[in-house]
């Protein structure tokens, strides 16, 4: 099958990009825990994270915020001798910050509406022909990360928001000739 070049032959990353990628995602738990994983990704590349994945969800007690947003300095230490994870202080703080914004969205409704606001509720389908179209920011984008920063989240600039809303479904940049375009489109319909 034909793929957006991106995932290459990495058979984790295949996986990801023919079952993940751009498949819209509404629970709110697992959005906040993939807005955590593109967090962890600045500066690095998405597979790094990918194969961390397991880890990191066993490390951050499932991603679960009621938990997290209790972490303790002990806990903060303890995740930074964690070898199966990226131990970077300001993104595990960071994790524990947005944890406890998390819950004060979800105080006021969900996590995924408030989310998928910004996409007017329904996913962009966008029309890439080459790699040469990819962006790394949007209007969309832009307006998601200044929303989540007014209500005190981190590691959520524009370009960490716009992979985000790429991996959720909220954007569809599958290019077209890739199969995977044409049956999320049909999946949005």
């Amino acid at each position: 099958m034909p793929r957006c070049p991106w995932c290459g032959d990495d058979p984790i990353y295949v996986a990801y990009h023919d079952q993940e990628w751009g498949v819209p995602l509404r629970d709110d738990r697992a959005l906040f825990e993939k807005l955590i994983l593109d967090g962890f990704q600045a500066g690095l590349s998405w597979i790094t994270v990918l194969r961390k994945r397991d880890n990191f969800i066993s490390a951050f007690d499932g991603f679960e915020p009621q938990i997290i947003s209790n972490y303790d300095e002990a806990k903060i230490q303890s995740l930074m001798q964690d070898a199966g994870i990226i131990r970077n202080q300001a993104k595990i703080r960071a994790t524990v910050n947005n944890a406890q914004a998390y819950l004060r969205i979800q105080e006021e409704g969900s996590f995924s509406e408030y989310l998928w606001a910004f996409v007017g509720g329904r996913p962009i389908i966008n029309k890439l022909k080459d790699e040469s179209d990819y962006r790394s920011t949007s209007p969309e984008s832009d307006a998601m990360s200044k929303g989540l920063k007014s209500k005190g989240f981190k590691f959520v600039g524009s370009t960490i928001c716009y992979a985000f809303m790429q991996a959720v479904g909220m954007v569809n940049d599958h290019l077209m000739d890739c199969p995977r375009w044409d049956e999320l489109r049909k999946e949005y319909s």
